[in-house]
């Protein structure tokens, strides 16, 4: 979803008002989340907060609603709703049809959490603009304020943020592999020198992170492999605008019995892991397979085919 977002100049970001509550219960149903007080038995005439099923069932009603825009002009998660256009004067149009798409079907909006007519801005988790897909700043800015971590505690925070930037960090499971071994070591997350000198590259690599570019429809994609002796790494790649681009970084660390894997096996391991990774891509997409080693080889051994 938030690949559909490249390539747009001006987008408007949508907010619903108690999204939830905009969602009658059937009359049937209202009894079943009954609640009982000192006053009497109340029951919900609207769809509450805390339903284990709310989000799914609000999905599939904005899913009904914009049916013949999403994709095309609009895309929608929850109550998070973005309008797309290439050029300011397709806007107006784009934005009166989803007005108008949300009137008949009677739902609000938040005024105070909608913007219009915006070049840049965050949505799900990402920067998206005209010029790709850009890691959330506010990530970033807690990485570089953050003081090298002390205790086990600190050390899951640092890694969870990491996680959370992973595609855009080339080589995350290299250069962040002490962290890990920090946290599964038996002294509880005790901070080494190594641990430190891996800390301050990080830093450095977080003040000029890479913008990434989307998938396009129909492309061909290039998904070039790379092993070390404790992880596989990949970047897939768009090279069909004359210069290479790329889309998303991946690492894997690797088990104490990967580690002992053939080079050659380890890159089959690395196409495996990347291919359920990025199913979509894989799906929908032709992708060339970049390396130095004979894969194909590897794959069509009797060996490796009985272990994957």
């Amino acid at each position: 979803m938030v690949d559909r977002t490249f390539g747009y100049e001006v987008m408007s970001f949508l907010d619903a008002f108690s999204g939830y509550h905009q969602i009658w219960k059937a009359k049937e149903d209202e009894e079943k989340i009954a609640f009982i007080t000192d006053f009497g038995t109340y029951c919900y005439n609207v769809m509450p907060f805390g339903l284990k099923n709310a989000c799914a069932t609000y999905q599939r009603m904005i899913d009904a609603v914009f049916k013949d825009q999403r994709g095309r002009n609009l895309e929608a998660y929850v109550d998070d709703i973005l309008v797309k256009s290439k050029t300011l004067e397709e806007h107006f149009n784009d934005l009166r049809e989803t007005l108008d798409t949300l009137r008949r079907f009677n739902l609000k909006l938040n005024p105070a959490k909608c913007t219009f007519g915006a070049v840049s801005r965050k949505f799900l988790g990402y920067l998206v603009s005209a010029r790709g897909i850009e890691a959330n700043p506010d990530k970033i800015s807690a990485i570089l304020s953050m003081p090298s971590p002390k205790t086990a505690k600190e050390v899951q925070k640092l890694a969870g943020w990491i996680n959370s930037l992973g595609r855009f960090i080339s080589k995350v499971g290299d250069r962040c592999l002490s962290f890990f071994r920090c946290l599964r070591s038996n002294k509880g997350g005790q901070w080494t020198n190594e641990c430190e000198a891996a800390f301050t590259g990080l830093m450095k690599y977080l003040t000029s992170v890479p913008i990434l570019v989307a998938r396009k429809e129909g492309a061909v994609l290039s998904l070039y492999l790379g092993v070390s002796d404790t992880t596989v790494l990949a970047v897939l790649v768009d090279d069909n605008r004359g210069v290479q681009h790329p889309i998303f970084y991946i690492s894997h660390i690797l088990l104490d019995t990967e580690s002992r894997y053939p080079t050659l096996e380890k890159l089959a391991l690395a196409l495996l892991v990347m291919a359920r990774k990025l199913r979509l891509y894989f799906q929908s997409h032709t992708i060339q397979i970049v390396t130095d080693q004979p894969l194909l080889k590897i794959l069509h051994s009797g060996g490796f085919g009985k272990t994957a």
